[in-house]
């Protein structure tokens, strides 16, 4: 099995694509969405022109105002396959594309970019960077969208409750050590389908950013707008506004390479 194959989301690509569904899970539709679409202002930037790697099934796509141009690439060509039959505008296109590899297009115009929760589970961020990089126009935007490194490593971070002091933590085993971690897809049920997710710390996507030549305008950290009800609800609210799901990085394509 090469490389490529085992980071693929090709074996997955039937699950993903129930899963997420044609809008998106509940935290696309409540909090990347709204949030990165306000962050993203393509309503006050003069014909828009938007890259979406790892695009999945283009949920982003089906979410941008009419007339923006759009282009998605993911390496699964199931995924592409259902982007395509679910698009709804006629200057959409999907690409079979792998974005550690030099990206086919011809254009090297686009105004924004974007990866949302895609990059953590691609190995060779840095090409990829350099790749989005290349197809940016000067000053271009790109938007990464990740779960949070900090605070949501897969099988190293967990919940707990201190009940002395009735408060709900984050518990964090390690982050430093970059980690290739594999996530089963189906546990339980085939125990083989499995996807890989890469941590990284922050301080690397900020060494990664500057070296394929983005800098970095804006970081935000957006929390779950959940609510819970019952005795432990005080607590786990509580938690849940201090702890951050997802980082967001806006950077800015740079020419001092």
């Amino acid at each position: 099995m090469t490389r490529q194959q085992k980071t693929s989301w090709e074996s997955s690509a039937k699950w993903y694509d129930e899963a997420v569904g044609e809008k998106g899970h509940y935290y696309h539709e409540h909090v990347i969405f709204p949030n990165l679409l306000r962050l993203m202002g393509l309503a006050k930037t003069s014909d828009p022109k938007v890259l979406d790697v790892a695009c999945g099934q283009g949920i982003l796509a089906r979410q941008l105002p009419k007339g923006v141009i759009y282009t998605g690439i993911d390496i699964s060509p199931s995924l592409i396959q259902s982007a395509k039959e679910k698009a709804d505008k006629k200057h959409h296109r999907f690409l079979v594309q792998d974005a550690t590899l030099q990206m086919v297009l011809p254009e090297r115009d686009f105004t924004h970019a974007t990866v949302i929760l895609a990059l953590q589970n691609i190995e060779g961020v840095l090409q990829v960077l350099k790749n989005i990089h290349r197809h940016l126009i000067p000053g271009g935007k790109l938007f990464i969208v990740l779960n949070h490194p900090c605070f949501r490593i897969p099988r190293q971070s967990s919940w707990g409750i201190d009940e002395a002091k009735k408060l709900q933590y984050r518990r964090v085993d390690c982050y430093l050590s970059p980690l290739e971690i594999p996530i089963q897809t189906h546990p339980g049920k085939n125990d083989a389908v499995q996807t890989l997710s890469f941590h990284h710390p922050l301080m690397s996507y900020t060494k990664w950013l500057k070296e394929a030549g983005f800098v970095i305008l804006e970081i935000e950290e957006w929390i779950s707008d959940k609510k819970s009800t019952g005795a432990k609800a005080r607590m786990e609210n509580r938690s849940r506004e201090e702890f951050p799901l997802f980082l967001t990085l806006v950077c800015k394509h740079s020419d001092l390479v």
